[in-house]
């Protein structure tokens, strides 16, 4: 692998466990236009995804999100079938990913949606998506064939996933995440890079606050029309009370969601609702966050991360707020 440029993003690693398998971009041909959607996990990346779907495809009634927007780096059933499944797209192609930007191939005729929430909200949805899952679900990951070490059971108590999660990496390059990978490190690689014209943040916080105005500036980057009264429809589409309802919303086939969580849907899209952690930290555990924070992130980066684009003063994003 390449060392990474100053000036340009390179991949550097390869990420491979009970649930990643970053070679599966080896094969993908990417198509001037294609979006990937990326996030540490957590952070809206279905939201995004059904955001996409009602933008790529206005009318009813529209695919699944499963059956367009495939996780690429995901341990793959058949990565072939996917892959043939993705070239056979005709349409704009919108792709999943949590890889960071060092695992992940760049491609400049690629535009990267990197949606990022609040690393104290993204571990409460964790827990709720972690302590959900089936014992089949469990069984099947950690069963035959699987060449990496296997997904560790959830504690039965979030105070002791906190201190591991916030302070040990799954991976050995990375200082928190676990048992998943690192969700600072995550949106630290691409922080780096956050001035390229195909590179856009998007926080979970502004999307809750202004969701038509968040769906202007995404199709705005994506390059699809979407004029207020569209955006404010597909505001409205993608609540999550609405998600909740539409078998065609999650990321798996309806059946397969019930066979993963144990309430399916409904445990796939939990509240939705930032906030929920100072109810339930400690000032020990945030002292823990804090420790990480400085670890990890850069002084503006975690500004963001904490308060969103409230937070971000770089003029081409002040000029774009501006005008928005």
């Amino acid at each position: 692998m390449t060392a990474m440029r100053a000036d340009r993003p390179a991949r550097t690693r390869s990420y491979r466990s009970y649930i990643f398998d970053s070679r599966n971009w080896d094969r993908f041909r990417p198509r001037d236009g294609d979006v990937v959607i990326t996030t540490s996990y957590k952070s809206g990346t279905t939201w995004t995804q059904n955001i996409l779907r009602h933008l790529v495809f206005p009318d009813a009634p529209r695919p699944a999100v499963a059956a367009v927007s495939p996780w690429l780096d995901r341990i793959l059933e058949d990565p072939d079938a996917t892959l043939a499944g993705l070239e056979a797209q005709r349409h704009r192609r919108f792709v999943k990913s949590h890889l960071p930007l060092d695992g992940l191939p760049f491609h400049h005729e690629v535009r990267y949606l990197v949606v990022v929430r609040d690393p104290r909200d993204v571990f409460m949805s964790f827990w709720n998506h972690y302590s959900g899952y089936t014992g089949a679900q469990v069984a099947r990951v950690n069963g035959p064939g699987l060449q990496a070490a296997p997904m560790p059971p959830c504690p039965a108590d979030i105070h002791a996933l906190w201190p591991r999660w916030i302070g040990e990496g799954w991976f050995p390059w990375q200082s928190e995440g676990w048992p998943h990978s690192g969700n600072l490190y995550h949106t630290a690689s691409w922080w780096r890079f956050r001035h390229l014209p195909n590179i856009r943040f998007v926080h979970y916080a502004d999307l809750l606050a202004d969701p038509p105005g968040e769906i202007a500036r995404i199709a705005d980057f994506v390059g699809i029309p979407a004029d207020a009264a569209r955006c404010a429809a597909i505001a409205e589409a993608v609540a999550f009370d609405t998600l909740r309802r539409d078998p065609d919303a999650g990321p798996l086939p309806a059946e397969r969601m019930r066979a993963v969580w144990r309430d399916g849907l409904d445990t796939f899209f939990f509240r939705g609702t930032n906030g929920r952690w100072r109810d339930v930290l400690t000032p020990a555990e945030l002292t823990l966050y804090e420790a990480a924070k400085t670890r990890c992130l850069a002084p503006d980066c975690a500004a963001y991360l904490e308060h969103g684009r409230a937070a971000w003063t770089e003029p081409r994003v002040a000029e774009a707020l501006a005008s928005a």
